[in-house]
This record gives structure tokens, C-alpha cells and sequence, in this order.
């Protein structure tokens, strides 16, 4: 979607803009909440299209503290503008896939998400890309608060898992590799496990510039009870989808990718 949409303009411009012209009087923090937007970032979005004059921010007269945001006449040329080429990005984006067997992922993706169609009514909501953005957002914070209830965060259960799955003592840059993760992003991750026992970073005998990494019994024992709360979590798909839509899914979203 970054390539379809005009060059300096983000995907969600497009998305922010259709829930205005589907509402408009919302405030702010209204639209954040149904796009899944932090505070932070909806600030820098609003601020970027207010300053191109898409959209108009004034202070809500019933409370001082938050914003009505309204659409202009630029804003809705906008979104019309750029219709025909977010949809040829999505056309893109499903060209592995048969119309049916699109249609087909849709109605499956909305099922993990029964309540979108009533928060977003306009068009994109009922985009592939989007819809798979939400799902894959709902899922995630779903296993993370799982996880927070054994001390632990989906990067950990990941970094743990393949270090567990590779076997042996590695190095931090084939660790960050199979992550497909950046070197210096491993960094705090590892930090965390180290601290709470449950990995070692021991100096490569091979290179003393590098660190070997490997499991601890900890580590393994936290592995086991991560892997308990992570299958809990795909039961819930499993529940929403049924196994045949969940294998389904999975089926499509392989030819998807």
C-alpha cells in the first residue's frame, strides 16, 4: 500500500480519511481507538494533514480538552484521488488468490474480527490488506496480555522458541537473522532474558568478539509454559473459525504470501 499511495503519503492517511467521510464530528481519540492508532502517532498523522489542509482540527466546545476533527473539500478530493490506486495495490496484493478464494479470506479474516463492520462501514474495512492488519493486530495483543501473565512478552517467547528450535549455542547475529530482526534490536531482548536467567551470553571460544547464546533449564521451563499459553490463544481462533476455517485460513494465507 505504501507503493499505490502518492509519494509522502501514508496508507493510513487514506484510512483516517474514510472514516471522516463515513462520520465525520469525531473526535481524535475516537478515531484513534477504531484504527487501532496509538496517541502518539495520530498526533503526527493529524498534523501532517491538517498541514496540508485535509483535514481541520477544532478545539470540542463540550470538552476543552479534546479535538473535532472535520474533512475538507481537499481531504474528500483526496480520497476519491486516491481510491483507484489503493484498490490496484489490494489487486496487488491478492493476485495469488482466485476471486472466490479472496472473498473466501475476507469472510474468514472478519470473523476474527466480529466487530470492525460496525466500527469502520466504509470501504476499507473491507479491504484483504486491511482486514489482515487488524487481525494480525487483535491476535498479537490477545498473546501478549497471555503472555504478560507469565512475566513474559511475545519478543521473549520468540527469541526463546528459536533459539530452542535451533539447538545448539548461537550467536547473537543468527539469532537476529532467523528472527529477521535487526542485530541491535536483540540487544534489550536478550538483556531481559539474561537478567531473568533464563539464557546465557558466554564469549564464542571461536571469536571473542561474539557471544554464544543458549538456553537455560529456566529458559526451557518458561518455553514450555509460553508454548501452553500460545496454543490456548490459536484454541481461540480455532473457536471463532472452527479447525476446518482455521486450516482454511491458513491454507490461503500461505498462497497469499
Amino acid at each position: 500500500m505504501r507503493s499505490a499511495v502518492p509519494a509522502g503519503a501514508d496508507p493510513r492517511d487514506f484510512v483516517i480519511l474514510g472514516v471522516l467521510m463515513s462520520g465525520e464530528g469525531m473526535s481524535q481519540q475516537e478515531v484513534a481507538d477504531r484504527l487501532n492508532i496509538n496517541r502518539t502517532a495520530m498526533v503526527k498523522l493529524l498534523d501532517r494533514l491538517e498541514s496540508i489542509g485535509h483535514v481541520v482540527r477544532r478545539r470540542n466546545v463540550n470538552d476543552r480538552r479534546s479535538y473535532i476533527l472535520t474533512l475538507t473539500p481537499a481531504g474528500r478530493a483526496a480520497v476519491q484521488a486516491w481510491e483507484p490506486l489503493v484498490a490496484a495495490g489490494e489487486a496487488a496484493l491478492t493476485a495469488p488468490l482466485l476471486p472466490e478464494e479472496r472473498q473466501r479470506l475476507n469472510d474468514l479474516l472478519r470473523r476474527l474480527l466480529p466487530a470492525l463492520d460496525a466500527w469502520l462501514p466504509h470501504l476499507p474495512s473491507q479491504r484483504t490488506g486491511y482486514l489482515l492488519i487488524h487481525a494480525d493486530l487483535r491476535l498479537r495483543r490477545h498473546a501478549e496480555y497471555e503472555l504478560s501473565r507469565i512475566g513474559l512478552q511475545q519478543r521473549h517467547f520468540a527469541a526463546l522458541a528459536t533459539l530452542a528450535q535451533i539447538g545448539r549455542p548461537c550467536t547473537q547475529q543468527e539469532l537476529a537473522q532467523r528472527l529477521d530482526a535487526h542485530d541491535a534490536a536483540m540487544v534489550p531482548v536478550l538483556d531481559d532474558l539474561e537478567a531473568r536467567r533464563l539464557c546465557e551470553r558466554r564469549r564464542d571460544r571461536r571469536d571473542r568478539r561474539r557471544y554464544a547464546l543458549r538456553l537455560t533449564e529456566e529458559g526451557q521451563a518458561a518455553l514450555r509454559a509460553a508454548q501452553v499459553v500460545m496454543r490456548a490463544v490459536n484454541e481461540g481462533v480455532v473457536a471463532l473459525l472452527a479447525a476446518d476455517g482455521e486450516r482454511e485460513l491458513r491454507r490461503l494465507l500461505t498462497k497469499l504470501g
